[in-house]
């Protein structure tokens, strides 16, 4: 424990300190109509929002999960640093959907949707100016007709993308849904399209998922987040090697843990260029400090926990879903926004459970700042997004409720620090660069992101990473791209977007 605080306090970028207080303004009426996420118990998880530039505009859209009801399309017509404003996209009536990542499957340069549905799964291949085609058969993606609610993707080649699935419960098991947890499947390419998926066994009700090199030693490994309420005897958190194709133990530097896993978030939180891992649950959120050779519960001082509501007078513990790292005072320093909600009527969950804004301090403790930057909202909040969504630099709120209108929150934070954002491009299938790293340095320190796809809770982002740089008016960046090479260091200026393509 001592030796866990003492590497807090010795953060490369604990020079940074505090900027801005941060303040949010709500404007989900900037949605052509209010948009939920229904349904009955096949809903109860799910509800993510995929965020994605469907036309190329340097605008982020928006594509939300409906349960019940019809998937929505949002199209981001924000003017620059202005109010936030959006129209309804056009999309094949697609209901059932859980949640969706968006990804470039086909390496056109040109985003597409995996959406994860209660039935058929889909993958939607983007035609531009936010048009979209099923394209499932034509890949040879097998569909499925489980209850779909975990996914991530990654590249083993330079073709197709390596793609994993995991489904909840076996809503046919007539003994189920308590004890029924279904399969996780992984699906390799051959060729132009998908071999038949291998069986990852044994599956524990996956809820999220997460492709990452979390040793940065050029070995990506497959995280599963398993929902303990449905367990079996001997479930628990899983790690998956992939070459050779295996689950890791207490021996691997994977000791067994037993969570009620909703979500993943990853980035690196300490400093030292390994990306730390957020678990939500039901009860306290885990934050997992990595190690190199392993994780390690991160002590109850440095306040992730957020184990019950930090407003109102319901003390239940907390339901906790999308968890998502990002700098929203642009300080240098990584915050983190987690969704929260009640499964739907557990009495012995909190009933009113305000979502979290977590704001990391210099000494690497983190501050409760939801309600106070005006976030604290209540509804059963599942999906949720920290995206810059009018171009002026500060990170944005959106959030996913169950039978709830969805919510959009600007974030108007004054006196923030100076920012850039990176968008890393390759030649070949994996246009994106997913699985590279980029490292932006200043004079307070090196942060490191990795480039992925899956994570949080059925829902992901597929937009330029964004970097708080505090008082720097300037930064170095370079990219390690995804086969280890390392790229240059260059010189860019505070306030700008980059491609940076690989030479």
């Amino acid at each position: 424990m001592h030796s866990i605080l003492r590497t807090l306090l010795l953060l490369p970028l604990g020079a940074t300190s505090a900027l801005a207080e941060p303040r949010f303004v709500d404007e989900s009426d900037a949605l052509p109509a209010p948009h939920l996420y229904t349904g009955g118990w096949e809903h109860f998880v799910g509800g993510g929002v995929a965020v994605l530039d469907c036309d190329g505009d340097d605008r982020p859209d928006l594509f939300a999960a409906g349960g019940a009801a019809p998937a929505g399309l949002f199209l981001n017509r924000s003017a620059p640093g202005g109010p936030l404003s959006f129209e309804a996209g056009t999309l094949p009536e697609l209901t059932g959907v859980t949640g969706a990542y968006p990804l470039d499957i086909d390496g056109d340069d040109r985003l597409d949707l995996f959406v994860m549905r209660v039935g058929a799964n889909v993958v939607l291949r983007g035609l531009g100016r936010c048009a979209f085609e099923d394209a499932t058969e034509a890949l040879g993606i097998d569909p499925g007709d489980g209850w779909t609610t975990a996914f991530s993707a990654t590249w083993e080649g330079d073709g197709l993308p390596t793609l994993a699935t995991g489904d909840y419960v076996d809503r046919d098991d007539p003994d189920g849904p308590f004890g029924t947890c279904a399969d996780v499947h992984l699906h390799r390419p051959d060729g132009a399209r998908y071999a038949p998926p291998l069986v990852l066994e044994p599956g524990f009700c996956p809820l999220s998922m997460l492709f990452s090199d979390w040793q940065r030693s050029g070995e990506t490994m497959l995280r599963v987040s398993n929902d303990r309420h449905y367990y079996v005897r001997e479930g628990r958190e899983q790690m998956w090697r992939l070459d050779p194709l295996e689950e890791l133990g207490p021996e691997d530097g994977f000791p067994e843990q037993k969570l009620w896993g909703m979500g993943i978030a990853s980035r690196d939180v300490t400093g030292d260029g390994l990306p730390e891992v957020m678990l939500t649950s039901m009860g306290d959120q885990v934050l997992m400090l990595n190690q190199g050779d392993g994780y390690v519960a991160a002590p109850f001082a440095m306040g992730t926990a957020a184990q019950r509501p930090h407003v109102g007078e319901d003390g239940r513990p907390s339901t906790g879903w999308h968890a998502e790292f990002g700098d929203v005072d642009n300080d240098g320093l990584a915050d983190l926004l987690i969704t929260k909600g009640n499964v739907d009527q557990m009495p012995g969950m909190a009933m009113e459970d305000p979502n979290n804004l977590l704001m990391q301090q210099p000494d690497g403790t983190f501050r409760e700042a939801s309600a106070a930057a005006g976030i604290a909202t209540v509804a059963r909040s599942r999906g949720g997004a920290l995206v810059d969504l009018n171009a002026d630099g500060l990170l944005d709120v959106v959030v996913v409720n169950r039978r709830a209108p969805m919510e959009l929150h600007r974030n108007v934070t004054p006196e923030a620090g100076a920012w850039l954002a990176v968008d890393p491009r390759q030649p070949g299938g994996n246009r994106r660069a997913v699985g590279a790293t980029v490292e932006v340095r200043t004079e307070a320190g090196t942060q490191a992101r990795e480039v992925t796809v899956g994570g949080g809770h059925a829902g992901g982002s597929a937009v330029p990473l964004h970097f708080g740089l505090g008082t720097a008016e300037a930064a170095e960046i370079r990219v390690i791209w995804p086969d280890g090479t390392v790229g240059r260091w260059r010189e860019a200026e505070a306030g700008a977007v980059l491609r940076i393509e690989r030479d």
